[in-house]
């Protein structure tokens, strides 16, 4: 059923891809590259580098408008097993484990909000000997996962009414905090000509700060903020008048989300020096400090509501997406085979979904989901290059196909790509081995399943 017009589809791209990233990375990437002028650019080079794959991503998306998005693309590109080590990252990893992670967020801005009460544990689990504590905010976790879960059971179209209304709501979040604090604040322009000069940096590698090594590592953060730009081609198949709508979808989203994000970090450093916001303790966001400076110290409270309506609606646009990776799987035969199954009511893939929510549960109750989310990111920029570099396989295999959106500047657009790409996966690799080598092996630990399924492959017919 295809329920997703053209503003549906922007705004499931803008309410998947802004969650916390502009909130709370500008600290980590001032302690990167140190000064105003080199974060903004790096806002901008992640910009134009996601705007880069966009583009490619749309002449893909528009000749294969299939479920599952770039599943799809690797898959026929270069064969069912590297289709296959993707999804298996997508749904076991990276998807699962960022719903958690949202999920997690979320419950921890509601308990900033409520005074710290749902902290502590309020049941405790046993069995085989193990026991297990329970907080207040795993509880609040696990409901908010199974809640998203029952909304995006109902008709695609409802979803996309909602993803509209959590898309605007996100926006005006962001244009208010950068406009907000530009007209109310007394700031400095001058802020822009300073350097961190003695921020604390909490966390941050001292490996990872100046230089090509702190660029690439800002790099990274900033399109950790961009991920999921990508993930509306997860639900081309559901999209109306794919070949025109999702091109247009992919870059007229990006563009929303690369204006609101500079505007808003332009904003922090003209409140706040950079090494007052080098200076943010890991556990708050640059946000909330920009906004007290504004409106007082009681105004933090107002920021995590505002975080957690944010992160909310990731999480819902999240499991919306996400859940076509592994139904697209069981329809080739390639995992469960009843996840491949639509609702008949709906026309949705309910299983997919409760299946992806209850590993998301096991990943809240075990606590897993920040290393996981961690070694993932890696692994995922892997198979992003893949996908983007399937186009020149398709150029060359199938010159003629019909392709109602050809890739501006091609070649020079994907290459660009390709090679900032591979120069981020090369930094990460030398800055943060264990997380680039982790991420490596939990794409392998695929290769046993992919055997199994591959010899009792039995693909379920489109209905």
């Amino acid at each position: 059923m295809r329920g997703l017009g053209l503003i549906a589809a922007i705004a499931v791209v803008v309410a998947d891809v802004i969650g916390t990233g502009v909130f709370l990375k500008a600290r980590v990437m001032t302690c990167n590259v140190g000064t105003p002028g080199m974060v903004i650019a790096v806002w901008v080079v992640g910009g134009l580098l996601s705007l880069a794959g966009a583009l490619v991503y749309s002449e893909l998306a528009a000749m294969m408008p299939h479920a599952g998005g770039e599943y799809v693309f690797i898959r026929e590109a270069y064969g069912r097993l590297w289709g296959f080590l993707y999804g298996w990252t997508r749904f076991f990893v990276a998807s699962a484990g960022g719903l958690a992670g949202l999920a997690a967020g979320f419950a921890i801005f509601l308990n900033v909000i409520a005074g710290g009460v749902f902290g502590t544990p309020v049941a405790t689990l046993g069995a085989f000997g193990y026991q297990l504590d329970i907080s207040g905010l795993q509880l609040i976790a696990i409901g908010a996962i199974a809640l998203v879960t029952a909304i995006n059971c109902a008709a695609v179209s409802v979803g996309g009414r909602i993803a509209t209304t959590l898309a605007v709501l996100k926006s005006a979040l962001v244009a208010g905090v950068g406009i907000g604090a530009m007209l109310l604040a007394r700031g400095n322009w001058g802020h822009f000509a300073m350097a961190d000069t003695g921020g604390t940096c909490e966390g941050v590698l001292t490996a990872a700060r100046g230089g090509f090594a702190g660029f690439g590592a800002a790099m990274l953060g900033a399109m950790w903020a961009y991920n999921g730009w990508n993930e509306v081609t997860y639900v081309a198949e559901e999209v109306k008048d794919p070949k025109r709508n999702l091109p247009l979808a992919i870059v007229g989203g990006i563009g929303i989300i690369a204006t609101l994000y500079i505007l808003a970090n332009v904003a922090y450093f003209y409140v706040l020096t950079p090494t007052e916001i080098a200076s943010v303790p890991a556990s708050s966001a640059v946000a909330t400090g920009v906004i007290a400076r504004v409106l007082g110290p009681e105004a933090a409270v107002v920021m995590a509501g505002a975080l957690a309506m944010s992160i909310f609606g990731s999480l819902y646009v999240t499991c919306l997406v996400c859940a076509r990776i592994p139904y697209a799987m069981a329809r080739d035969g390639m995992f469960f085979g009843g996840l491949a199954r639509l609702s008949p009511r709906t026309r949705v893939p309910v299983r997919a979904l409760i299946a992806q929510s209850v590993w998301s549960v096991v990943l809240v109750l075990s606590g897993s989901y920040d290393v996981i989310t961690d070694y993932a990111i890696f692994a995922v920029l892997i198979f992003v290059a893949l996908a983007t570099a399937s186009v020149f396989v398709f150029r060359r295999r199938s010159p003629h196909a019909e392709r109602s959106y050809r890739t501006w500047g091609y070649p020079v657009v994907p290459v660009v790509f390709l090679l900032v790409s591979v120069w981020i996966l090369i930094n990460t690799l030398m800055t943060t081995p264990g997380r680039a080598l982790a991420g490596i092996g939990l794409i392998a630990l695929g290769l046993p399943f992919y055997w199994y399924w591959s010899r009792t492959a039995t693909p379920t017919p489109v209905a």
